[in-house]
C-alpha cells in the first residue's frame, strides 16, 4: 500500500492551506536592515518604502523590487578638464559623496546614479572655473567648492540624493603655463624686492631729514636760552646802574678792560706790551673804583 492510502482529501486540503499560510507569512513579512530601504510595488506601480525593521505587505499582491542602500558613498576620482575666464587650461580632480534619501525617488528618475552625479558634477565644475581667473581659481578654492556644492545639491534633489560633501581636490596646470607662472612669480619676487630697497632709502633720508632739523630744533633753542641769558644779565646790569649811578657803569667797564689787559698778557714766550694811554687811564680808574668799594 503506498503513502497515498494513509492520507484523505481533507488531510491534503489541510496540508496545503497550512503550507499557503506560511508562504504568505514568509511573503507577507519583511525584515529590513538599519541601512537599507525597500521600494514596494504592486501591480507594477509604487505602492511603499519599507524602513528598517519588521515590515508587512499583502502576500502575492505586493513585492519588493528594488533593495536600496542608504548609506554614504563615495564616487572615483574624476579628472576634468576646464578652460578659465583668462583662457587657461587646467585639469581639475574632484571628489564627490551622497547618500540616497528617497529611494522612491531614486528608482524611478535616474537609472545610473553614479554617472548622473559625476556628469552633472563635472559640467558645473566647468562652468564656475569658466567664470574666474586663474589666480582666483587658485586663490579661492574654498569658495569655488561651496559654490559647486550648492549647485550640484541643488541639481540631484529632483533624484532623492544628498551630496554630503563635494571636493576639488587639486587644479593642474600643463608645463607651459607652469613656466609662464614661474616666471611671472621670480618678476614679482624681483619687482618687490626693488620696491623694498627703495622703501628703505626713503626711510633712511626721511630719519637724515628729521635728524638734521631736530639738530637745528635744539640749537635755536640753545641760542634762544643764550639770548635770555644775556636779556637777564643786560636788565641786572641797567637795574645796578640805575640803583648806583654811573660808577657801577664805570667799575663794569674798568672790569673788562683788566680781563683783556690780563689775557693779553698770558701770551707765550717773551713778548712786550705796549700799553695806550687809555688803557693806563682804565687801571687808573679801576683802582680807584676798587678802592672806592
Amino acid at each position: 500500500m503506498g503513502f497515498d492510502g494513509f492520507l484523505t482529501g481533507g488531510d491534503i486540503v489541510m496540508i496545503a492551506v497550512a503550507g499557503l499560510l506560511i508562504l504568505s507569512v514568509f511573503l507577507g513579512v519583511r525584515i529590513v536592515p538599519q541601512s537599507e530601504k525597500h521600494v514596494v510595488e504592486r501591480f507594477g506601480r509604487l505602492r511603499s518604502v519599507l524602513g528598517p525593521g519588521i515590515n508587512f505587505i499583502v502576500p502575492f499582491l505586493d513585492r519588493v523590487p528594488h533593495r536600496i542602500s542608504i548609506l554614504e558613498r563615495q564616487l572615483p576620482n574624476a579628472m576634468q578638464d576646464a578652460i578659465t575666464a583668462d583662457n587657461v587650461l587646467v585639469k581639475v580632480e574632484t571628489s564627490v559623496f551622497y547618500r540616497i534619501t528617497e529611494p522612491e525617488k531614486t528608482v524611478y528618475r535616474i537609472r545610473d546614479v553614479d554617472a548622473a552625479i559625476a556628469t552633472t558634477v563635472a559640467g558645473i565644475v566647468r562652468s564656475e572655473i569658466g567664470m574666474m581667473e586663474l589666480d582666483e581659481v587658485q586663490s579661492n578654492r574654498a569658495q569655488l567648492i561651496s559654490k559647486v556644492r550648492e549647485q550640484v545639491a541643488a541639481m540631484v534633489d529632483d533624484w532623492g540624493i544628498e551630496v554630503t560633501r563635494a571636493e576639488i581636490l587639486d587644479v593642474n596646470l600643463d608645463e607651459a603655463t607652469r613656466a609662464a607662472m614661474l616666471q611671472q612669480l621670480n618678476a614679482e619676487r624681483a619687482r618687490r624686492a626693488l620696491v623694498t630697497e627703495a622703501e628703505g632709502k626713503k626711510r633712511a633720508v626721511e630719519l637724515a631729514a628729521e635728524a638734521q632739523l631736530f639738530q637745528a630744533q635744539k640749537e635755536a633753542e640753545a641760542r634762544r636760552v643764550q639770548a635770555e641769558a644775556e636779556a637777564y644779565a643786560t636788565e641786572v646790569v641797567a637795574v645796578a646802574i640805575a640803583k648806583n649811578g654811573l660808577e657801577a657803569a664805570q667799575y663794569q667797564v674798568a672790569l673788562k678792560q683788566v680781563d683783556a689787559l690780563a689775557q693779553v698778557a698770558k701770551g707765550e714766550g717773551q713778548q712786550t706790551v705796549i700799553l695806550p694811554a687809555a688803557a693806563l687811564e682804565a687801571f687808573t680808574n679801576a683802582f680807584k673804583l676798587l678802592g672806592a668799594r
